[in-house]
């Protein structure tokens, strides 16, 4: 899509939540000739996006010189009063640890928070489209209601209300949101019809759908059935080492069936904010509402979490292996975002790897060129403010062990090979190399 602005008339668009989500269609509905106003309730965001700097790691500057001008920005939804249409794409993360046997429960804090604000500067006319991924009845069951009680306005009659699930994958240089087919729904025939003429301003194929819930839950079932293929691999991973076999052969050689067969790739586990969590909101659903256990789902959870303890427990081995033990080893962790060439830490194996090898008496130090210094997060605030190393070969002679948890682009393998002693490679990253140590998989 041209970054050109056109001069028609487009509805002024409101976007609360400017994290990987919000600012991308911030960006996508300016670009489309739409004045837009930007909501985040962390002043950080708000002064960065003020000053034409990008917090994205995979976005750069320059790419929001178009804000410039016919944008604005703020930390509450007052502004929003002057809107046409509001999209909501805030964090919808789980709860905390579940009990024993229990499944995590959804977090809907920041949808309930959002609504409450923004119903006092709702007016009549305006859409108000949900893109957080929920568990279907979100929508209807907890947005509406919210939004009617704190503006006194009902949905449907005097303000609009759709559901279109975000499909953004951070940091894929082959989709953004112009090319990515959009799911839009509405809770009336009106409000289905504005949202899809809005997403046709930056979306060209929109695939309608019947009600706020199917789009709910087809948002689900995409990453639901990546992350059962995932734990599939897994598993077969674990059978595969216990049989001698390499896993990425197998999957390789499968990988050359013409039908009948898509490849997926084990690791050291899952993160970002969808494939670990967005499985557990129909599962915790379907127990609460409907008395049904989704075990598929629950499984998938249970292999996939279960993933950095493995790695921990290959590397262990390893090193008792070599006659040393875990118990004040040097650790090297190579990759601390979830995923390969960007800065996200959101829900990722590094931090839990981290922990874990911490917790079993090692040094751990880590070199990630997309994360210089770990963010706080919810779960490991302990780790903010730890810096990245420099990847040297004194750095790697001195380690006992490095484990490669993220294979980016950026990492010097062959500055790997030539000097780590022990490598646990969970991502097949030194493969075709010649390597001087010794290589585990994991």
């Amino acid at each position: 899509m041209s970054a050109s602005v056109h001069v028609d008339r487009r509805p002024v668009v409101g976007v609360i939540g400017l994290g990987y989500v919000g600012l991308p269609l911030l960006l996508a509905f300016r670009r489309a000739g739409c004045e837009v106003v930007g909501i985040d309730v962390d002043p950080t965001k708000v002064t960065s996006l003020q000053q034409g700097r990008s917090y994205l790691a995979h976005l750069p500057d320059s790419e929001l010189e178009i804000l410039s001008r016919g944008a604005r920005f703020a930390t509450a939804p007052g502004p929003l009063s002057e809107v046409e249409a509001i999209v909501i794409a805030v964090p919808t993360p789980l709860a905390g640890p579940p009990g024993p046997g229990e499944i995590p429960e959804p977090d809907l804090s920041y949808v309930v928070a959002t609504a409450r604000d923004l119903g006092p500067h709702l007016r009549a006319g305006q859409l108000v489209s949900l893109e957080s991924t929920t568990w279907p009845g979100t929508t209807r069951e907890v947005l509406v209601p919210m939004l009617e009680a704190a503006s006194g306005l009902v949905a449907g009659t005097d303000f609009l209300v759709a559901f279109s699930p975000e499909r953004v994958d951070p940091g894929n240089p082959r989709h953004d949101i112009s090319d990515i087919p959009k799911i839009v729904s509405g809770l009336d025939a009106a409000s289905l019809e504005r949202a899809i003429a809005l997403y046709h301003l930056i979306v060209p194929q929109i695939v309608p759908v019947s009600s706020p819930e199917a789009a709910e839950m087809a948002k689900l079932l995409e990453n639901i059935y990546r992350t059962v293929n995932i734990a599939l691999v897994n598993e077969l991973k674990l059978l595969s080492h216990a049989m001698g076999l390499d896993i990425w052969e197998v999957i390789s050689a499968a990988a050359t069936k013409p039908f009948g067969f898509q490849a997926f790739y084990p690791g050291p586990g899952l993160g970002g904010h969808c494939l670990p969590i967005d499985p557990f909101y129909p599962a915790w659903r379907a127990r609460q509402r409907y008395g049904f256990e989704t075990r598929f789902i629950t499984l998938a959870g249970e292999v996939n979490a279960a993933m950095p303890g493995y790695v921990l427990e290959r590397t262990v081995q390893a090193l008792e292996a070599d006659g040393s033990p875990i118990g004040g080893a040097d650790i090297l962790l190579l990759g601390m975002a979830y995923k390969q060439d960007i800065g996200d830490t959101r829900e990722s194996p590094g931090l839990h790897l981290l922990h874990l090898f911490e917790e079993a008496g090692a040094r751990v130090g880590y070199h990630d060129p997309f994360i210089p210094e770990l963010p706080r997060t919810r779960d490991f605030p302990q780790y903010a403010g730890r810096v990245s190393e420099d990847l040297t070969p004194e750095r790697l002679a001195a380690a006992d062990a490095v484990v490669v948890v993220t294979d980016h682009g950026r990492v010097d393998y062959g500055l790997v090979a030539e000097h780590a002693r022990l490598i646990v490679d969970t991502r097949n990253a030194l493969r075709g190399r010649t390597v001087k140590g010794r290589v585990v998989g994991a």
